[in-house]
């Protein structure tokens, strides 16, 4: 299935609750949650509390992002905060094996994410137990970046190998994504679109995710 995983930091923090909401009802499935530590990405965002205090608003998927050193100390608490799915980076631990169990037993879905210089063959091995694969098509830890073409490579990658060995996860797509082009990134096997300033734009959110979905939508309709 295709879906939208709308990226909370393009939104209006001070109305945050509102424009996921609206989100919502045009459509998303997802919200896509980056967490930032300024130490694994040049940057920091929300953590804990702020998962927690959107969770009372909405029952979406929250599709949250850790971009922090060593994640294995805070998966109970993310899953504790409401968090449905948590992707950590491969090259932010020397644990994968233990943080995708980990994630597991805490009934959440647990994926995996790659920066763009990291190639697929680093995950290959655990994709087996992984329900997402998130590529990162820009270096992580800012929106508004310029989508990077040759990520699409990765996608159809991971595509064959999902495909050769019968697998199931999702594979998701992060950076400079819009209505231009997704359906470059369908093409190549990808089924989770997050989108932040394409979505977030000033009083446009329906309008935008609507569109986004409709894309999603009929992409998928045209290929069944």
């Amino acid at each position: 299935m295709n879906c939208l995983s709308p990226s909370i930091l393009s939104a209006d923090f001070g109305n945050l609750a509102r424009d996921v909401s609206v989100a919502e009802q045009n459509g998303a499935k997802y919200m896509h949650i980056d967490v930032m530590d300024g130490v694994f990405v040049p940057n920091m965002s929300m953590g804990f509390y702020v998962i927690e205090s959107l969770r009372k608003y909405t029952d979406v998927i929250f599709d949250v992002h850790l971009m922090i050193t060593r994640p294995e100390r805070y998966v109970e608490r993310y899953a504790a905060a409401g968090a449905d799915i948590i992707t950590f980076h491969i090259e932010s631990t020397d644990c994968p094996d233990e943080i995708i169990d980990a994630i597991h037993k805490c009934g959440k879905k647990a994926g995996i994410s790659i920066k763009p210089a990291t190639p697929v063959s680093a995950i290959e091995k655990y994709l087996d137990k992984l329900d997402l694969v998130l590529i990162m098509t820009v270096e992580p830890g800012f929106g508004g970046q310029k989508f990077m073409p040759d990520m699409l490579d990765k996608a159809r990658a991971l595509t064959r190998i999902k495909n050769e060995r019968s697998l199931n996860f999702d594979i998701e797509a992060d950076g400079g994504i819009n209505t231009e082009n997704v359906t470059l990134l369908l093409d190549a096997g990808v089924n989770v679109i997050v989108a932040g300033s394409s979505v977030f734009a000033k009083d446009k959110i329906a309008e935008n995710t609507e569109k986004f979905v409709n894309i999603l939508n009929s992409y998928e309709v045209d290929n069944a």
